[in-house]
């Protein structure tokens, strides 16, 4: 089970979102939350967003998921629950449970943590490009779709060389004219060569909020899914 964990934690980890995301620890009143506008002339990246719900954003009060991958025949789970405007988390393993709160946090929960904001990314992707910091963007029309070879549009975002688990990495979202992503590339450290590709498929929604619940490599060897959704506003 050790050798296991740790393959899929290196494997999932190449994924892993930076951690220089705008401060979401600020509790709010129910009388303040609203809609969240999508601005008159949206970028892409905003664009990308909006398409799956990031109006809602700002009603949910807590986001709960299980985050599993299956390779071949290991399937290795954690799930979670998230209190966005209190940053607190809690943590299900086979064999922990952990609760902490992000702002108050030292060095024994930094594994933890870079296993929620990984996990965090896969699911909420669209919205890191509204919340990251530190990054750069470029877009390309009309280009190969790694997997499916469809021809859709890329969105690629670039983070700083500081701050973050993973600094300086690079991902490629390929998008329709309806803005949902369709697949994507991780590429670690920018790298012209992709360290991982995978589908968005599956999407569902949950209380506004599209997410897409599957992701397959080339292979179809590769799945990462989520499971026991549920949003609370």
């Amino acid at each position: 089970m050790k050798k296991l964990l740790l393959c899929i934690l290196i494997s999932t980890s190449l994924i892993a979102c930076k951690n220089n995301t705008k401060s979401t620890d600020t509790e709010m009143d129910s009388e303040t939350i609203s809609e969240e506008k999508m601005p008159e002339n949206p970028t892409t990246a905003e664009s990308i967003a909006y398409a799956n719900g990031f109006e809602n954003w700002n009603n949910v009060s807590e986001i709960s998921f299980t985050f599993n991958v299956d390779r071949g025949d290991q399937h290795f789970q954690r799930s979670w629950t998230w209190m966005p405007k209190k940053d607190k988390v809690k943590m299900v393993s086979e064999k922990d449970t952990v609760n902490y709160l992000r702002t108050k946090m030292d060095s024994t929960l930094q594994k933890t943590d870079a296993g929620f904001i990984n996990d965090r990314y896969w699911l909420l992707a669209p919205f890191n490009l509204m919340w990251d910091e530190g990054t750069t963007f470029s877009e390309k029309k009309n280009v190969i779709a790694p997997i499916s070879k469809d021809t859709l549009n890329q969105l690629t975002v670039v983070y700083s060389n500081e701050g973050g688990y993973t600094p300086g990495d690079a991902y490629d979202f390929y998008f329709g004219n309806d803005y949902k992503i369709k697949e994507w590339v991780y590429r670690k450290g920018n790298d012209s060569v992709a360290t991982m590709a995978t589908t968005w498929e599956d999407y569902k929604s949950y209380k506004g909020l599209e997410i897409a619940t599957m992701h397959k490599d080339s292979t179809g060897g590769f799945k990462l899914y989520f499971t026991d959704i549920s949003v609370k506003k």
